[in-house]
């Protein structure tokens, strides 16, 4: 996906929050935004993609600052969130089992996104308020014709926190009989899920979790290792969660695949490009 003008202030937006988290040195900090400012005005142009742009950002700051994970405790706070309400979820599914509220349920997950939202939003209150919503667009009946139709599937994750939701869609696919792939990222960028937060999660008890070989933000086609391209290319079947993943992949051809964007679309840019209104919650088939 492309770049929009609203990109620009909330690239600068994630650049404070993570140089915030990152030092205390306010010399550092100014040293920092002006390499920012200097990247962001060279490739800052229409046709630009957006979620590399990112990454290549957080990259600085990461460097600059020394701090690798600024995310470290937001991360852990998002975990805490999800485990908070995951007796109201797994109650919901107790009434209702369907396999499209398992996909609304990990879709909901998705909202723990601190890339997205602000550190003083009220995550909790949004999570809670999502529990009653549909979804917008749900490919259910295309989505349970791909479980039934292929023996294996790449799950890519996105978020920690998330991820304590995944599990649940995860069990849910593991009942078609498919041999699961989970992808996570090899180095920490913003709140996303690393094998460390993987393993904690027990999210190796559905299937294999593999590295995609760089921490960028979703996926970013010119910077994943030569090992996760094949793992990729070897899975016609492929479930992707979050915007970031959806602003990667949709930079490529992908006419091979049967995939499907699991995600809540939570900035204008995203939703403007498929087509629906802010905070909508999307199963489609790209």
């Amino acid at each position: 996906m492309k770049i929009s003008y609203e990109c620009g202030p909330c690239f600068l937006r994630q650049a404070r929050e993570a140089m915030d988290l990152s030092t205390d040195d306010e010399n550092l900090k100014m040293e920092t935004m002006e390499e920012i400012f200097k990247y962001l005005g060279g490739v800052f142009k229409e046709g630009t993609n957006s979620n590399k742009t990112g990454s290549m950002m957080h990259k600085i700051i990461k460097q600059k600052t020394g701090c690798i994970d600024p995310y470290y405790k937001e991360k852990i706070e998002g975990n805490e969130i999800a485990l908070k309400y995951l007796p109201d979820v797994k109650e919901i599914l107790k009434r209702d089992s369907s396999l499209e509220n398992y996909v609304k349920i990990a879709i909901i997950g998705n909202i723990l996104d601190f890339g997205a939202f602000t550190l003083d939003d009220d995550i909790e209150s949004v999570i809670k308020s999502s529990l009653e919503k549909e979804l917008t667009i749900k490919d259910i009946e295309e989505f349970e014709d791909s479980l039934k139709k292929h023996d294996k599937v790449l799950y890519m994750v996105d978020n920690t926190g998330e991820i304590v939701f995944d599990k649940l869609l995860l069990e849910k696919i593991k009942e078609y009989g498919l041999d699961i792939t989970i992808a996570v990222k090899s180095e920490p960028i913003l709140n996303d899920a690393c094998m460390a937060e993987a393993l904690d999660a027990g999210l190796d008890e559905f299937g294999e979790i593999v590295e995609i070989g760089c921490g960028t933000v979703g996926y970013v086609d010119s910077e994943i290792s030569d090992e996760f391209r094949q793992i990729f290319k070897s899975h016609e079947f492929v479930i992707s969660k979050g915007m970031g993943n959806y602003e990667g992949l949709t930079e490529i051809d992908l006419s091979d695949k049967d995939i499907y964007f699991l995600l809540c679309a939570k900035c204008n840019t995203i939703s403007r490009d498929i087509g629906v209104n802010l905070h909508d919650m999307l199963l489609f088939k790209k």
